[in-house]
């Protein structure tokens, strides 16, 4: 496994590598982001993955600095499945000064955490385009769990005509139905444990849904019951939503991405599911 930290050695990396996938991490890695570079190994002549804390996606009062990190546990991770290239640049070599170029994705950025963070996705945006710019693989993979964003991506790849392929992989679970992510790390057992209250309303909404229950604002009713049931709890939003444009919808069509954020005393929480109408 090299490991590579400038984009002039990540691109001399690139030549030599077989029809590669790309894996683009924060690093703190876990089992969904594995998921994802299995994937990638199993579908690609090679993989790279990148560890990169972004700064320019986090606001101002956001946790940028306290975001997890540890780079020798990713790295073991990352050799136990046999990722090809590691790419861990500085802030400074992604955003070198004098650095200006910001990416307005439009419409999808604008909803759910676009509202709430603003000026998030247009960081996300410009980060993964210069990260697709210089690793040029043939396909990028990205998981589910952070639906929004994945509709940023490619929204992003094929306005701007970027040779990828965009690949989501399902939103991996703990067994009792928390999503995977770094920030669980914030969670005190007993928030831990009140957090699973995510994936039971969105269980909820399922089950309503395949009995035949397609109102919007009744799956939303029921979702909120759910996690105001929880001490400590607060609701950013709960959303049903076209899939691909991200409007609210007053009725399950097709398919709905339904969605929300909540904080768990200090921790902010995301969650989501695809759900089917008909």
């Amino acid at each position: 496994m090299k490991q590579v930290k400038t984009i002039q050695e990540m691109r001399a990396a690139r030549r030599g590598l077989p029809a590669p996938g790309f894996v683009p991490t924060m690093g703190f890695l876990h089992e969904g982001h594995l998921s994802l570079i299995r994937r990638a190994k199993a579908e690609c002549g090679s993989v790279v993955v990148s560890i990169f804390v972004n700064p320019t996606q986090f606001g101002v009062n956001e946790d940028l600095s306290r975001y997890p990190r540890d780079a020798a546990h990713d790295l073991a991770l990352l050799a136990g499945v046999e990722a090809d290239v590691v790419f861990m640049p500085t802030a400074e070599e992604i955003y070198p000064q004098g650095f200006a170029t910001s990416i307005d994705v439009g419409p999808v950025a604008e909803p759910l955490e676009g509202a709430m963070r603003p000026g998030h996705f247009s960081g996300v945006a410009t980060v993964v385009t210069k990260l697709l710019n210089i690793v040029q693989p043939e396909r990028a993979y990205f998981g589910q769990k952070d639906a929004q964003q994945c509709v940023v991506i490619r929204r992003v790849v094929a306005d701007l005509n970027i040779p990828v392929e965009v690949v989501i992989g399902d939103t991996v679970r703990n067994p009792d139905g928390l999503a995977l992510s770094s920030r669980n790390s914030y969670l005190t057992d007993e928030e831990r444990r009140r957090a699973t209250a995510l994936s039971r309303a969105l269980a909820t909404a399922r089950q309503m849904v395949e009995g035949g229950e397609h109102r919007a604002s009744v799956l939303k009713d029921a979702m909120r019951d759910i996690l105001s049931s929880e001490e400590g709890f607060s609701v950013d939003y709960i959303s049903v939503a076209d899939p691909v444009a991200l409007n609210e919808v007053e009725s399950v069509g097709v398919e709905v991405l339904v969605s929300m954020a909540v904080r768990v005393g200090t921790v902010r929480l995301i969650d989501n599911a695809l759900i089917r109408g008909s």
